[in-house]
């Protein structure tokens, strides 16, 4: 793999010869950004995006609501990297200033301040990353992996006994959360309560306010409890840390780890259910194939990564990016997925087929780069194997073409894996 050290020269040289650049207000006829993930190949659309403007395109985020989108490897290391420059805070973004963004935006979530390490820069970013890398960092891997096998083990014994299941509502969804409240020192009741808290939050429903007083009363209660009777987990290492001054911080650190956790991690297990399931040269593991979990998850990782599109990051002056005239207040999306296949840095084609190959860049790049690779990677891994493990002759309950993702701008989750197996009675406690 091989990374151009040019990035984008003079005004114009960035995409097509004799292509226009013009400010992003300017622009209209954009193509939506969703169309990036509501199709069965985004990187034809991806493509079309290079052909016409080159790396750096722009698109439509919503009627009326412009970004780039960045898709080249290199421009996204530029990106990622400069903090002086671009900026991961949304108050610096235009659109929540000028009156584009309307109030009901679907964007909201996503690409609002919150005052946690993710949207922060700088020093205060340091600072507030600092715990999560060193909690992180503490976590014993080999009790991790057996405290997810078991808590794998025992979502598994729910819909064991029925023969079929759904693998997202069912698994994926359920598991990341209660693996992370886990290592937070919450027991089985009060894991199960937070991740229903957690969904209802982030479904924006009518109850999400309700759901986020419930997920603070959990919080509260933990961290109290940790404070009263210190323990070996992240509540005690958070509380202690001299870098979160206050509870405010301190909760608002859990919860950016629990939902970056149960979103992106929920993702990737579906997507390499998927792909086991669907693809014969993984599919081909149940029957002694070559191709193991590891080697699906790094394929996931490359080819369909939890984010296809991750925002977001906001000019903070008037700059140019592969020969668009990024201004200030822009926004920029990272086209993780489209990176990952830049034809720039692939003289071999498709980098997924590169078994070992982990330079994508699907755990973001720079110093806001995901900080909990390896217990990511531990909890997908090992709820892929137990899925394999434990569910007898699992497969697709439908025909994979009928596999359909979650609408949304910012990946392609499946929406549901429908699988029959054998079924299996729930063990009891002692029984073999």
């Amino acid at each position: 793999m091989t990374i151009p050290t040019e990035i984008g020269g003079p005004a114009g040289t960035g995409g097509p010869a004799g292509a226009v650049r013009r400010p992003l207000r300017e622009l209209t006829g954009l193509t939506p950004l969703a169309a990036t993930t509501a199709c069965p190949d985004p990187q034809h659309v991806f493509g079309r995006l290079r052909a016409e403007h080159g790396p750096v395109a722009p698109v439509e985020l919503e009627p009326g609501v412009h970004a780039w989108l960045v898709m080249g490897y290199p421009e996204i290391l530029t990106v990622t990297r400069q903090e002086q420059l671009y900026s991961c805070d949304p108050s610096d973004w235009s659109a929540q200033h000028d009156g584009s963004l309307p109030a009901d935006s679907l964007l909201r979530p996503m690409m609002s301040p919150y005052d946690n390490a993710f949207f922060v820069n700088g020093e205060r970013h340091r600072r507030l990353r600092a715990p999560i890398a060193g909690g992180m960092a503490e976590i014993d891997q080999r009790a991790m992996r057996r405290a997810v096998a078991a808590l794998c083990t025992d979502v598994i014994g729910s819909f064991a006994g029925r023969g079929e299941a759904d693998l997202v509502a069912d698994y994926a969804a359920i598991v990341p959360v209660l693996a992370v409240a886990d290592r937070f020192g919450l027991d089985a009741v009060e894991s199960h309560e937070l991740q229903a808290g957690l969904a209802a939050m982030f479904a924006w429903g009518a109850d999400a306010v309700a759901a986020r007083e419930r997920v603070m009363k959990i919080l509260a209660d933990v961290l109290a409890a940790r404070r009263a009777v210190p323990s070996d987990d992240l509540t005690t290492y958070f509380a202690e840390h001299p870098n979160l001054r206050d509870d405010a911080e301190i909760y608002d650190t859990m919860v950016l780890v629990l939902v970056a956790a149960n979103e992106n991690t929920m993702s990737c297990i579906a997507q390499t259910l998927r792909l086991m399931l669907t693809d014969e040269r993984f599919a081909g593991r149940l029957r002694g194939g070559r191709l193991g979990v590891d080697d699906a998850i790094d394929e996931v990782l490359w080819r369909d990564p939890p984010m296809t599109n991750a925002p977001a990051r906001y000019a903070l002056r008037d700059t140019e990016l592969a020969g668009q005239p990024v201004r200030r207040g822009d926004a920029l999306i990272l086209g993780l997925t489209a990176a990952n296949a830049d034809p720039r840095i692939h003289a071999g084609g498709e980098p997924w087929r590169e078994v070992g190959n982990r330079a994508h860049l699907s755990w973001g790049a720079g110093p806001h780069a995901c900080p909990a690779q390896i217990p990511a990677r531990l909890i997908i891994r090992t709820a892929v194997e137990t899925v394999l493990h434990l569910l007898p002759g699992v497969r697709l309950a439908v025909p994979p073409e009928k596999l359909e993702s979650v609408p949304s701008p910012w990946g392609r989750t499946p929406d549901s894996i429908p699988v029959r197996f054998v079924p299996v009675a729930r063990q009891q406690p002692g029984t073999d």
